[in-house]
């Protein structure tokens, strides 16, 4: 009786300590629920980001702008013209939030104008929280919000092979900028210290206060670059800056970019609209087993990060996103 007891006592004491492994899981499956629930919508009113859903070159153009908006922010981080970075990402969010609301607003029996207008206004009051009031819980929920409208966006307007593609690609690339260049580590710098939203936490303390921390800069040697930052856009990290040290682990939160959440979700969707049948409500079987080997993915991601240092995201979360299609794939023509 004394042994169970104790059994008890310890898995309950553990349960805190818990609860942010399984917030990350939830936010990439919130994600997708939201994604896919926008599809329709997003086909309906038009949002289609390619004519041709079905051609390879999109993906390669899709890179190709990543890349050159990348360089522009390095080359602006370069000449410590943070305020003009500040800027261009919240036009970029103030115009992302306007197609996602937009979208959300078409289940609403209201006239395009109305639509239009009350999807600008709702698009500027999000932006501007975020900027003025960027304390973590605003961010995950305006972020999960923004994630879901961008992979259900890219999703309905890319077929799964052209998507595939896309996710191998930034893969390789993913794994190159943060262990290789490390370029992204300095974009993440700049993101961090700016306090800029494109990003989701998970505090591990009720305490934690995204507006209070301090971030320290991660441009120290190279054994502690992975120890308190991610990438601005993907990769899985945690936050040790409240530390006194950043060679702890006791880790105040788990920090994901906004990309870690958006380009395995972009497969789920893209299965859902162009392999439907079967699965479970809006799912799709293929989009479902897409969404359970992302989350496998990111459970993978998470193992490592738990010893303390930044990891790219986006090898094992689109690895386990593109496996999880294939088998959904050999279950359809299976059964």
């Amino acid at each position: 009786m004394r042994s169970s007891s104790s059994l008890s006592k310890s898995v309950l004491s553990s349960l805190p300590s818990l609860i942010p492994l399984f917030a990350m899981p939830f936010l990439l499956f919130a994600t997708a629920v939201l994604a896919v629930f926008l599809a329709t919508p997003m086909i309906d009113a038009g949002f289609v980001a390619f004519e041709d859903s079905s051609s390879l070159t999109n993906s390669v153009f899709f890179i190709v702008m990543l890349l050159f908006f990348t360089g522009i922010l390095l080359f602006l981080i370069r000449y410590r013209l943070q305020s003009i970075i500040r800027l261009i990402i919240l036009a970029s969010l103030f115009l992302s939030y306007i197609y996602v609301f937009s979208a959300i607003l078409t289940f609403f029996d209201l006239s395009l104008f109305f639509v239009t207008v009350l999807g600008t206004v709702l698009a500027g009051f999000a932006t501007v929280l975020l900027f003025r009031f960027p304390e973590w819980y605003v961010i995950d929920v305006l972020g999960v919000l923004l994630a879901g409208g961008i992979a259900s966006i890219f999703g309905i307007s890319l077929e799964p092979l052209p998507v595939i593609l896309l996710l191998v690609i930034l893969a390789v690339y993913d794994a190159i900028s943060v262990y290789r260049t490390k370029h992204m580590l300095t974009l993440a710098d700049t993101v961090m210290q700016q306090k800029i939203p494109i990003m989701v936490i998970v505090p591990k303390k009720r305490s934690y206060s995204f507006i209070k921390e301090k971030f320290e800069s991660i441009k120290t040697k190279d054994d502690e670059i992975g120890d308190t930052f991610s990438s601005p856009t993907s990769h899985l990290a945690t936050d040790n800056s409240s530390n006194e040290s950043t060679h702890t682990h006791d880790r105040a939160a788990y920090l994901m970019g906004l990309g870690d959440l958006i380009m395995p979700t972009v497969l789920v969707v893209s299965a859902a609209v162009f392999v439907p049948g079967g699965g479970v409500g809006i799912f799709s079987l293929c989009s479902l087993t897409t969404l359970i080997g992302s989350l496998i993915g990111l459970c993978f991601l998470m193992f490592f990060v738990q010893r303390g240092s930044a990891h790219a995201g986006l090898p094992p979360l689109n690895g386990g996103a593109i496996i999880g299609f294939l088998i959904g794939m050999i279950l359809i023509y299976i059964f």
